[in-house]
């Protein structure tokens, strides 16, 4: 635009100099000529002038054009960042419910996965649904219906032959067994645990319990050796202890 002025006022300059080039010798011309160069001049300076005016005018519409396209820019910049700000919402919430349902899935896998027990000293994997069979019918032992509580431990030991609770399994069937006076098959368990698990916390109770169904069975002659081998292959435990007492009782 400064550009466009400037030529505008050399062009002016350059017209006033014509006429005033014109005006000095007008002396040399008769008084129709002088006034038709004056006017031809006027007319010259009137065309340069619109000429100018016009190049203004358009550069202002171009400013004006270019002014509300920044605007509608503005307003589309503000509409995306907009569309940002939701999709940015939409997408953590996105990861949020993702995450929940993730936890969820891994709590319910938990329940079918293998957890880390421990029974009578002993640590070992167990099945959900493993332990809480063992649980079960260990509750049914605690409230004295020893007759179903033997079914259920049977019925466990059907299930799980290879059970890390089979040892415990079958010292309470052993028990179960002896508190319905089924003596003989009470001794078959408790060897049973002796032998699989000589180790087992519950082995000295055990080899006691099964001194207790040969004195039942009136084999005092086997329930003495057997409190013998307690006291020889367990003689720290406690059940050793009563083993002696009940051994004197025997003599």
């Amino acid at each position: 635009m400064q550009a466009k002025t400037s030529r505008w006022w050399l062009a002016v300059a350059c017209a006033l100099l014509a006429l005033g080039s014109s005006v000095s010798h007008a002396a040399l011309f008769e008084d129709d000529e002088a006034r038709r160069a004056i006017l031809e001049m006027r007319q010259r300076i009137d065309q340069m002038q619109q000429n100018s005016g016009g190049d203004a005018a358009q550069l202002r519409r171009s400013v004006l054009d270019l002014q509300s396209q920044i605007e509608a820019l503005r307003g589309e910049t503000a509409e995306l960042r907009g569309q940002n700000e939701k999709l940015r919402r939409d997408l953590s919430e996105l990861q949020q419910r993702q995450k929940d349902v993730a936890t969820s899935v891994d709590e319910r896998l938990r329940k079918f996965e293998p957890e880390t027990v421990q029974v009578d000293g002993r640590e070992f994997k167990a099945e959900p649904a493993e332990k809480a069979d063992y649980e079960a019918a260990l509750a049914v032992f605690r409230t004295g219906k020893f007759a179903d509580a033997a079914s259920a431990f049977q019925g466990f030991m059907g299930r799980y032959p290879k059970s890390g609770y089979l040892p415990s399994a079958r010292f309470w069937l052993g028990n179960a067994q002896y508190a319905t006076r089924d003596y003989q098959s009470a001794i078959d368990n408790f060897k049973a645990l002796l032998s699989a698990a000589p180790e087992h916390a519950r082995a000295p109770e055990a080899a006691l319990s099964i001194a207790n169904c040969q004195v039942e069975l009136k084999d005092t002659k086997a329930a003495r050796k057997t409190l013998e081998d307690l006291i020889r292959v367990y003689p720290q435990s406690e059940a050793a202890s009563a083993a002696k007492e009940r051994l004197a009782r025997l003599k």
